[in-house]
């Protein structure tokens, strides 16, 4: 849970507002409705769905899901799986009521434990998460990030913590400026590591 909590907070802090719910909508649809976990990521994806329309101009869009998300955050402690709440609760009343708000001024962050996490703050769990969640907003492959994940985390869990796709998902998230270059670099090491992998398969 806490990995996927600070995956999509720091995509949405980033600015990638509409990726966010794609790396909490997993872990949501896995939950039992009406517990406060489910009520937690529920409200947290309607939440950037709403700043996401208002950015849209959608303005009955922006203040259905405005009021529907104060609803399912509104019973939840101040605190909650470290994420604040209070803010995110009182924006959305004011989002609701004026969803051309955000011509006016920029939405809340999201904090968890009292930090605004940002995609250069995640951890390598947390960025394997939120890389395949960017997909789409870097205009690259989503399933190719989900199998440089694949691979990052066999290799971690192999005792190599320096294996080239732990490092070149950190580059593809973090890396603006370098990420078309560092994404070719990927799609290379999985070609030659699938290659390998199919080489030792046929021996048997």
């Amino acid at each position: 849970m806490r990995d996927a909590l600070r995956a999509g907070i720091a995509i949405y802090n980033d600015g990638y507002v509409h990726a966010a719910h794609d790396a909490w909508e997993p872990r949501w649809l896995a939950l039992d409705a009406g517990t406060d976990d489910e009520r937690l990521l529920h409200g947290l994806i309607q939440f950037t769905a709403a700043v996401y329309h208002a950015h849209e101009r959608n303005w009955a869009g922006c203040t259905g899901l405005a009021v529907s998300a104060r609803e399912y955050l509104a019973d939840l402690p101040e605190t909650y799986r470290g994420v604040a709440l209070e803010t995110p609760r009182a924006f959305l009343e004011r989002l609701g009521d004026d969803p051309a708000l955000l011509e006016r001024r920029e939405p809340p962050a999201l904090t968890h434990d009292g930090e605004c996490v940002r995609l250069a703050d995640l951890s390598f769990a947390e960025t394997a998460l939120a890389a395949p969640a960017l997909a789409d907003a870097f205009g690259l492959e989503e399933t190719t990030l989900e199998r440089a994940a694949h691979y990052a985390r066999a290799d971690l869990a192999a005792g190599d913590d320096g294996s080239r796709f732990i490092t070149l998902l950190f580059d593809v998230v973090r890396e603006d400026d370098a990420r078309a270059l560092v994404y070719q670099r990927l799609e290379s090491h999985l070609e030659r590591r699938e290659a390998r992998e199919g080489d030792v398969e046929g021996l048997f």
